[in-house]
């Protein structure tokens, strides 16, 4: 099972251009300070990449079955 990525919005986006305001929204960010826990997959790694410089992230360990029965 794919672990989780925890992503930290730690600037604004006032003043960068409209491609990394869309991303962080589509991370589901809304503000400085905000976090949202997401998929670790390609996917969320490039856009997290996409806006390096405006975010921070922890990486969460996966859970296990037996964890969550």
């Amino acid at each position: 099972m794919p672990g989780k990525l925890r992503v930290t919005q730690v600037k604004s986006t006032i003043s960068h251009i409209a491609r990394n305001r869309a991303t962080i929204k589509a991370l589901g960010l809304h503000g400085i300070g905000s976090s949202v826990e997401v998929v670790d997959n390609e996917a969320t790694r490039g856009m997290v990449r996409q806006v390096r410089f405006l975010v921070s992230v922890e990486e969460l360990p996966a859970e296990s079955k037996e964890a969550t029965k």
